[in-house]
C-alpha cells in the first residue's frame, strides 16, 4: 500500500573520531556549544615543553576530541582525550616559549556531538581562565519552610546572574545581590560571569519545600471542570447522544480541530447504555468509569472513521483521541477504529470485531492496541503499521508493512516479510496504565494496576486487574486557571495530580520528586513551556506512573519537554519502574515550537509504553519549516535496561532515537524522516555518512535488542537527499534487531541501507526493503 496522498496531506506520523576529524577537513562541524552551558575548559603548563590541555563537561561524556594547531613542524592534531574523573585530558609535546596554541575540543551530549569555539593558549604566557561555578549554600533538596539561598563563586570579582523559573540564565538574567528567599518548591540556576575569563558552566539547585506528610485532603468527587462529561446510565440516550454530537462537531473536522485548544473527555458512570454511538474527534478521551471494561456497556459503537471531506477518504491524519476501559456491543457487529498516531485503544472488551481502517478502505498510519479483548477477528487491511500487546483477538487479517504483537494470544505467527507480521509470545515487562473510577459508594478513584513479567492476555482476563487504588483525596485536580506554581505547590506537597483537559502553559519546570507519584491525564492535557523552560523533570526514584500527557513544545527553545531521572542515574528501579504511557510530544504544527529533545530518559528499568514524538510537517500557518519548528531528537535513553512497547518518533532534523544505554528493549517503531530536508550539506551525519540514521545505538552499547522496526522516507523539499541508512548500531553479538525495514514513501528520495551497511536501496514504487535479523 502506498501514500499517494502525503504530499497532498503535509503529515507524518572509535568512529566519532575519525568523524569529527572528517568534518573539520571537510570545513564542516557539529552544532555549536554554548560554553557556559556545557563544561569548563583549562590549560596547564607542567613543564617548559609541555602543556595539558583540560576539558569538564557538565553532563558526562562518552567521548571528547580536542583538535590543535600550533606545534612546530606539525599540522593540525586530532587527539582523543583521556577521561580521568570526569575530567579528560590530553599532553601536547615539542612546544617552547612563545608558541600559540590553537585548540578546540568536539564531545559528545546525550547523543549528539558538538563543537566549542576556538581557544588559544601562548606558552610560557597564558589563556583564559574559567570562571568557578556558583554553588548555593544551603544545597538543593527538601525542606519542610523556606529557605533563604546565598548563592557565591570561588573567582574573586565575578558577578552572578541566576533564574527560578527553570530557564537557562544569561548575562542579561537576575543579578544576584544578596540572599534571595525560595518560599516554595523551584529550581534556581546560575553562572558565574566575569570580563576577560570564560563564563562557568550553569549550576542548579532544586528545592522542594514542604513537610511531604501528605496531600491535603481533595475531595473524593471533585470538579473535573467544564470540559469533562459524566454520563450516567439513568440518562436517556437522546439527552446522552445530543451532548456527544455537540463535542464531535466541534472536533472532528481535521482542517479546523486538528491544531485548536478545544479539548473534551467522556465519561461514562458503570451501567449498560443502549443506542448510544460516540464519534470521536480530536483531542477526545472516551472512558468508562467502571474498575473492569464489563463494568460499562455501550450496546452502540465508539467510531473513529475518515469523518470529513477533507479527508478523501483516508485517516492518514486521525491523530490525539482514546478509548478505554469499556466493553462495546457493536451496532453494525464491527467496531471502527480507524486512526493514526497518538490514538490508543485499551482496556477494551469488543463484542463483535475490530476494523481498524476506514469504510472507505483508505489509507491509515496507526497505532496502538493494549490489554484488550476483541472476541471476533481484527483487521487491519490499509493500516500501514499496527502493534498490539497484551490482549485477546479472535483472529488477525491484515499486514501492509509491519505489524507486531506481544503477549498477544490470536496472534498470526512471525512470518516477516511475508505477510509482515512479527509475533512475540510474551510482553517482557510490562504494567496497564493508571486509570479513573467510581467506587461503590460513589466516590473516584484511581487504579494502579501491578507490574507484569512475561506478560499474555489482558490483565483483566481472569477477573479484576491485580493492583491497589488511590483515593482522588490524593490527587490534586488539575483545571482552567492553574499555573505552574500551583502545581508545583500541589506536587511538593505530596500530591499526585490529575489533568483535566485544557492548555496549561508552564513559567517553570514541574518538579516530580516524590516516589510513586502519579500523574494521569484525561482530554489530552497541553503542557506548553514558555520562555525556554524544560516542561517537566522526574527524579530518579521508583514507580512514577505518567499517563495520557500531550506536550507541545513553546516558541522559545527548550532543551527538553519531559526529562526523567538526572543525568548519571544508576539506581536500579527493576520491581517499581517509572512508566511513560500514552505521552505524546509535539514541536509546531498549533505554535511554531522548538526543543532540542523532546523525551530524555536517564532513569534505569524505564517502560516507554506508546508514546508519538512529531515534529509537524504541517499545521498552522507559520509554524512549520525546517527553521521554524526545530528539534534535534524525539527520545535519548541512556538508562540502563529500558524498555519501549510502541515506539513511534516522526520528522526530527537529526537522530530521531540514540539509545545510548546498556540491556534496551524495543518493540515495535514507527519512523518517518524529516520531510522538509532543503539539501544534502544541511543533513550529514556526524560520521560524514549521508543523512541522519532513524535509530541510532551508541558505539559503547554492547547490549540491545529490538523487534518491528520500520523507517521511511518522503524527502518532499528536495527528493536529491539521501539517508545513509535507517539503522546504526554496533556491530556486536549482543545487539541484535529482527523484522525491520525501509520505504521511500512516492519515491521522493532514498535510503540507500537498511542497517548499517546491510540492506539494499528503497526503490521505486513505494515498496519496502525488509531485512529479517541482523546481525
Amino acid at each position: 500500500m502506498n501514500r499517494t496522498l502525503d504530499k497532498l496531506r503535509r503529515r507524518g506520523p572509535g568512529l566519532a573520531l575519525v568523524a569529527s576529524a572528517v568534518l573539520m577537513a571537510a570545513g564542516l562541524s557539529a552544532p555549536a556549544a554554548l560554553a557556559a552551558d556545557d563544561y569548563t575548559q583549562s590549560v596547564t603548563q607542567p613543564s617548559a615543553s609541555q602543556v595539558q590541555i583540560n576539558f569538564t563537561p557538565t553532563t558526562p561524556a562518552l567521548y571528547v576530541d580536542v583538535h590543535y594547531t600550533g606545534v612546530p613542524g606539525v599540522g593540525q592534531q586530532n587527539v582523543r582525550m583521556t577521561n580521568g574523573s570526569g575530567t579528560w585530558r590530553t599532553t601536547v609535546n615539542g612546544l617552547s616559549s612563545g608558541n600559540v596554541l590553537d585548540y578546540w575540543f568536539t564531545y559528545e551530549k546525550n547523543g549528539p556531538q558538538y563543537d566549542t569555539p576556538h581557544f588559544s593558549y601562548t606558552v610560557g604566557g597564558g589563556s583564559t581562565t574559567t570562571v568557578a561555578a556558583p554553588t548555593f549554600s544551603p544545597p538543593g533538596g527538601t525542606y519542610s519552610s523556606a529557605q533563604t539561598v546565598t548563592i557565591s563563586s570561588a573567582t574573586a570579582g565575578a558577578t552572578i546572574r541566576y533564574t527560578v523559573d527553570g530557564s537557562t540564565p544569561t548575562a542579561s538574567s537576575t543579578l544576584y545581590s544578596g540572599p534571595i528567599s525560595v518560599p516554595n518548591s523551584r529550581t534556581v540556576n546560575a553562572i558565574a560571569l566575569k570580563s576577560g575569563s570564560t563564563t562557568s558552566p550553569v549550576s542548579s539547585a532544586t528545592y522542594t519545600i514542604g513537610t511531604q506528610a501528605g496531600c491535603p485532603t481533595q475531595s473524593d468527587t471533585p470538579n473535573f471542570g467544564p470540559n469533562v462529561r459524566i454520563f450516567d446510565p439513568g440518562m436517556s440516550a437522546a439527552t446522552i447522544q445530543a451532548q456527544l454530537d455537540t463535542d464531535f462537531n466541534n472536533q472532528k473536522d481535521t482542517l479546523t480541530a486538528q491544531m485548536a485548544d478545544r479539548r473534551v473527555a467522556h465519561l461514562f458512570k458503570p451501567g449498560t447504555y443502549n443506542n448510544v454511538h460516540d464519534n470521536v474527534g480530536f483531542y477526545t478521551s472516551v472512558a468508562g468509569l467502571g474498575q473492569n471494561p464489563g463494568d460499562v456497556l455501550i450496546n452502540g459503537d465508539v467510531t473513529v472513521d475518515a469523518f470529513n471531506a477533507s479527508d478523501n477518504g483516508v485517516a492518514l491524519q486521525n491523530f490525539w483521541r482514546s478509548a478505554e476501559n469499556m466493553a462495546v456491543n457493536p451496532s453494525g457487529g464491527n467496531e471502527r477504529w480507524a486512526v493514526a498516531q497518538a490514538a490508543p485503544f485499551r482496556r477494551m472488551d469488543v463484542r463483535g470485531g475490530l476494523q481498524l481502517y476506514p469504510a472507505s478502505y483508505g489509507f491509515a498510519s496507526g497505532g496502538y492496541i493494549a490489554d484488550t479483548k476483541v472476541a471476533g477477528q481484527a483487521a487491519s487491511v490499509s493500516q500501514q503499521q499496527w502493534y498490539t500487546r497484551d490482549s485477546q483477538l479472535g483472529s488477525w487479517n491484515g499486514g501492509v508493512w509491519n505489524m507486531v504483537f506481544s503477549g498477544t494470544s490470536g496472534a498470526p505467527a512471525t512470518t516477516f516479510p511475508n505477510p509482515p507480521e512479527t509475533t512475540l509470545a510474551t510482553t517482557p515487562v510490562s504494567r496497564d496504565v493508571p486509570y479513573l473510577y467510581v467506587d461503590g459508594t460513589g466516590k473516584y478513584r484511581v487504579f494502579l494496576p501491578s507490574l507484569r513479567t512475561n506478560a499474555s492476555g489482558p490483565s483483566w482476563a481472569n477477573g479484576s486487574t491485580p493492583g491497589t487504588s488511590a483515593p482522588m483525596s490524593q490527587f490534586y485536580v488539575v483545571k482552567s486557571g492553574d499555573t505552574a506554581a500551583s502545581i508545583n505547590n500541589a506536587l511538593s506537597a505530596g500530591c499526585n495530580l490529575f489533568f483535566t483537559p485544557g492548555v496549561y502553559h508552564l513559567n517553570q519546570t514541574l518538579n516530580v520528586t516524590r516516589a510513586n507519584t502519579t500523574i494521569l491525564g484525561i482530554g489530552y492535557p497541553t503542557l506548553v513551556p514558555d520562555n525556554g523552560v524544560n516542561a517537566m523533570q522526574v527524579s530518579d526514584v521508583d514507580g512514577v506512573r505518567l499517563k495520557g500527557l500531550l506536550f507541545d513544545a513553546g516558541t522559545t527553545n527548550s532543551q527538553a519537554l519531559l526529562t526523567v531521572g538526572q543525568s548519571g542515574s544508576s539506581a536500579s528501579h527493576a520491581g517499581n519502574p517509572t512508566t511513560i504511557q500514552d505521552v505524546f510530544f509535539r514541536i509546531g504544527g498549533a505554535i511554531a515550537g522548538k526543543a532540542t529533545n523532546s523525551l530524555i530518559v536517564n532513569s534505569a528499568n524505564t517502560i516507554i509504553d506508546h508514546i508519538w514524538a512529531w515534529r509537524a510537517d504541517h499545521g498552522n500557518a507559520g509554524t512549520y519549516g525546517w527553521t521554524t519548528n526545530t528539534a534535534d531528537t524525539g527520545l535519548v535513553v541512556n538508562g540502563a535496561n529500558v524498555l519501549a512497547t510502541g515506539l513511534f518518533v516522526e520528522h526530527y532534523q537529526k537522530y530521531q532515537v540514540i539509545w545510548n544505554g546498556q540491556g534496551g528493549r524495543t518493540i515495535f517503531f514507527q519512523n518517518e524522516m524529516p520531510y522538509d530536508v532543503p539539501d544534502q550539506a544541511s543533513w550529514n551525519a556526524p560520521s560524514g555518512v549521508a543523512g541522519y540514521a532513524a535509530y541510532k545505538v551508541g558505539a559503547n552499547v554492547t547490549s540491545h535488542e529490538a523487534w518491528g522496526l520500520g523507517s521511511y522516507c518522503f524527502f518532499d523539499t528536495n527528493p536529491a537527499v539521501s539517508s545513509y541508512h535507517a539503522f546504526e548500531v554496533p556491530n556486536t553479538s549482543g545487539v541484535r534487531f529482527h523484522s525491520l525495514l525501509t520505504v521511500s514513501l512516492n519515491y521522493r528520495g532514498t535510503i540507500t541501507h537498511v542497517i548499517n551497511d546491510t540492506g539494499g536501496t528503497t526503490p521505486s514504487g513505494t515498496v519496502p526493503v525488509n531485512v529479517v535479523s541482523y546481525p
